[in-house]
């Protein structure tokens, strides 16, 4: 039997216009499972005619709700595509194969997989196909909270979905700048303005997948505002209407935040209740970035039912699933180490706690003390010369260690923010967003580093990545700079940015040589439990906004245009060599020796000048 026959029957009434359509994907058409099953049973019985089998298999890929089964489905449908030289089947391939990686949290791969696209759509002058693509690279940008390339790209979907006269997807273009304003800005307000316009679109025409999104998405943007009867009411609604259509991964989303409006309302068996169904429903489904975010929600709630031992459980899960979506492969095993690590500074941070409280208690023993010498001394002169000696013993070693405990908090905090900015958020409570108009960033970058450490122990893996960090820290205190962070084998560091050193490019730079000077002696180094690499680093030079994020665990870091084309730089150099922006050639040209690579093209950025830095000038002679 024909596969348009059997289609017909498994679906009744239903109608099967995707061929038509053919690239609205994930975000029109639900994912139902038992579409899924039907098409794959026809798909492995091969009752269908060869002249088919590219539109079954993008059908297999569009409802499949697996994320890995649509991957499956969409690689083999890239590959036959490409040999059947069919331009539309190879668009739509690229178009789920980026949808079930970024479903999976392999971000980088889901855009090289829409960008791909993209570029083809673009030769071929398929306008609402690009638009489909802008929309989802748009989303991809939105989960790495890249804000301004996620509304670009939803402004460039909106303008040809719009001149295209295409209703739903000029619809779901506005439905996803509301969903950045409501959760990625945090401005409710200005996302009901978008829900709005696109909700009634989505009514006109009767179609149900943008309905039920919608609905989700407005109660999303009440419960932000405090409006917790409105958000349940559509959140639950939206609920009901995503799991009669098939669509798991919003559900998970709207079962978390569920959890936080009964949270809020300190219903507390509700909301773990929520919390546990996300959890469950992610699992079942293999959403990884769900996982994780379910994870954190349970810890969350205990933490706040004041069960510390489960809060630290969950929230040693939730790192591993965290740290997974990182597309750094071989590494696996990595992840308890990294988790009992984060979670150990966790367990020191409600030490502290602890140890506040005792302090405390032994405050009040002391006040104690001091009314009974006081009481004692009118009986007696010679009893309250005793007891005031023993008071002046106590209060001294009572002060030792209120001085040694003050003295490792400021420790610890001065470990995780700089000096400047531990000293405003002591003062203060907060630390207020900088703009810095000139500082430089370095980022460092592991040559091979999955494929080199693929067959060590995760113990050596650890403790080479520690040594080379290590080194690379105490360069950054010589020359005056600051680490930011460490991102797998990735090292960021800045100078000028609270010192206001105004040679602070120059300062990067003999830096840089250091670095690969360190790596370089490893490789002469007779011991082998240190990994030897090879390093690429990049420098740029520009503003920036730096400031403190988050309200219980902090983390201070810095964005802006200037931190993204740093890392362009490095990953467009060379091993053993130091790649530099204009703006930094510039500052150090007088200094160091450059030799000048032209023009090079720049993911997200065109055209950009790059410098190799060879020497300093002083040894040229």
């Amino acid at each position: 039997m024909a596969y348009f026959n059997i289609f017909r029957k498994v679906f009744h009434s239903k109608a099967y216009i995707i061929f038509g359509l053919f690239f609205f994907g994930t975000y029109i058409y639900a994912q139902d499972r038992h579409i899924a099953d039907s098409l794959e049973l026809i798909y492995n019985s091969r009752q269908f005619e060869e002249k088919d089998r590219l539109k079954l298999l993008y059908d297999l890929a569009v409802f499949s709700p697996d994320p890995d089964k649509s991957l499956q489905f969409s690689s083999e449908l890239l590959r036959r595509a490409i040999e059947a030289d069919s331009t539309h089947h190879i668009i739509g391939a690229y178009q789920e194969r980026g949808t079930a990686l970024r479903l999976k949290g392999d971000l980088n791969q889901a855009l090289e997989s829409f960008f791909n696209g993209v570029k083809l759509a673009e030769e071929e002058e398929l306008q609402r196909e690009l638009g489909i693509l802008y929309i989802n690279i748009g989303t991809v940008y939105a989960a790495m909270d890249d804000h301004h390339n996620a509304i670009r790209n939803y402004n460039e979907a909106s303008a040809i979905h719009k001149a295209e006269n295409d209703s739903v997807g000029y619809a779901s273009a506005m439905e996803n700048i509301g969903d950045l304003y409501n959760l990625g800005l945090s401005k409710p307000d200005s996302a009901l303005l978008f829900f709005r316009e696109s909700g009634d679109i989505y009514r006109a025409i009767d179609y149900k997948p943008g309905i039920a999104y919608n609905m989700g998405n407005v109660g999303l943007a009440y419960a932000l505002k405090g409006d917790y009867d409105i958000a349940e009411k559509n959140i639950g609604q939206a609920t009901e209407m995503l799991e009669e259509l098939g669509h798991y991964y919003p559900i998970s989303v709207y079962l978390t935040y569920m959890s936080d409006i009964y949270a809020e309302q300190e219903q507390w068996e509700t909301a773990f209740a929520y919390a546990f169904r996300s959890l469950d429903l992610a699992k079942q489904h293999g959403l990884k970035e769900q996982i994780g975010d379910a994870y954190l929600k349970l810890s969350e709630l205990y933490e706040k039912r004041g069960n510390t031992a489960e809060s630290l459980r969950y929230f040693k899960n939730h790192v591993i699933y965290r740290d997974s979506l990182n597309n750094i492969d071989k590494v696996q095993e990595m992840a308890n180490l990294r988790a009992d690590f984060e979670v150990s500074q966790k367990q020191i941070e409600v030490d502290l706690l602890q140890k506040e409280s005792e302090i405390q208690l032994l405050k009040d023993k002391r006040q104690k003390i001091i009314i009974y010498a006081t009481a004692l001394a009118l009986v007696v002169i010679f009893v309250f010369a005793f007891f005031l000696y023993k008071r002046y013993s106590f209060v001294k070693e009572t002060n030792t260690i209120i001085e040694e405990e003050k003295n490792r908090s400021d420790a610890l905090l001065l470990n995780i923010l700089p000096k400047e900015t531990a000293q405003e958020l002591k003062e203060t409570g907060q630390v207020e967003a900088k703009k810095f108009e000139s500082i430089t960033v370095l980022f460092t970058d592991f040559k091979d580093f999955t494929r080199s450490s693929a067959d060590l122990s995760p113990e050596n893996l650890v403790r080479s990545v520690d040594y080379y960090f290590s080194r690379f820290d105490e360069v950054m205190e010589k020359h005056g700079l600051e680490k930011i962070k460490t991102m797998g084998d990735a090292y960021m560091c800045t100078g000028g940015l609270h010192l206001n050193k105004e040679d602070h490019a120059l300062s990067m730079v003999r830096a840089a040589f250091e670095i690969i000077e360190i790596t370089e002696a490893v490789k002469n180094m007779d011991q082998t439990n240190i990994m030897p690499y090879e390093i690429r680093i990049g420098i740029n030079t520009g503003p920036v906004v730096a400031g403190v994020v988050g309200t219980q665990k902090f983390a201070y870091d810095i964005w802006g245009d200037t931190v993204n084309v740093a890392a362009r730089m490095e990953t467009n150099s060379e091993t053993g060599k130091i790649n530099v922006s204009e703006n930094t050639y510039e500052l150090i040209k007088d200094e160091f020796e450059c030799e000048y690579r032209g023009k090079m093209k720049v993911k997200n950025k065109g055209m950009m000048k790059m410098y190799y830095v060879k020497k300093p000038k002083l040894q040229m002679a």
